[in-house]
């Protein structure tokens, strides 16, 4: 069961160019350059919609948007239909081979200016409230720099959701300074009519 689109303060959109990077953009020269969206998702049936959220980022003047997917997340989507550069677990291992080689998830969380994670399914939100980071998008998540804003997306079926201990675990996210979009009400992939739609759907 999932949430429905994710809505964003007013942004803009283009490709990141971290793939060429041996340091942190800290160094880069004082020029005007676009606010940097990141965006999680994870292995919710929400994640069909991620081609859409990112092509209404993209529409937004002066963002430059990049993906860090989940391994069960790629099940929903076709790489190809998001324009944007998609990061995954192997590319955390191929760039990183010695010790003075960039560090993926610190590149990432260095570049964005901030996060969003949509959708965010109930196993991400347990590893996150619980500080586990066993993946690129958690690592990214854990490193994170509280200074800037992160939102996520709950997206689950209606019975995980009501499960108590997500709200302990939202509630836990929430304490940490991230911002929830919260879930509506819509018919679920399962068929039910109940809460637990991601606002990216």
């Amino acid at each position: 069961m999932e949430p429905s689109p994710c809505r964003l303060p007013e942004l803009e959109a283009a490709r990141p160019h971290m793939e060429a990077r041996a340091s942190c953009p800290a160094a880069a020269p004082l020029v005007e350059r676009q606010f940097h969206v990141l965006v999680g998702v994870t292995g919710s049936v929400a994640a069909l919609k991620l081609p859409l959220l990112v092509s209404r980022l993209l529409d937004i003047p002066g963002l430059e948007v990049a993906v860090v997917t989940t391994e069960r997340a790629k099940h929903f989507y076709t790489p190809q239909d998001v324009p944007v550069t998609l990061y995954s677990d192997a590319d955390e291992w191929e760039m990183w081979k010695r010790r003075s080689d960039p560090v993926l998830h610190i590149d990432l969380r260095k570049w964005a200016d901030l996060m969003l994670v949509a959708p965010l399914d109930a196993n991400t939100l347990g590893k996150v409230a619980s500080g586990i980071c066993d993946n690129l998008l958690t690592c990214v998540i854990r490193a994170w720099d509280r200074s800037k804003p992160l939102l996520f997306c709950p997206a689950m079926n209606t019975a995980m959701w009501e499960h108590p201990i997500t709200a302990q675990q939202v509630g836990q996210l929430k304490a940490f300074g991230y911002v929830e979009i919260p879930c509506v009400a819509k018919k679920l992939v399962c068929g039910d009519q109940e809460q637990g739609r991601s606002h990216t759907e």
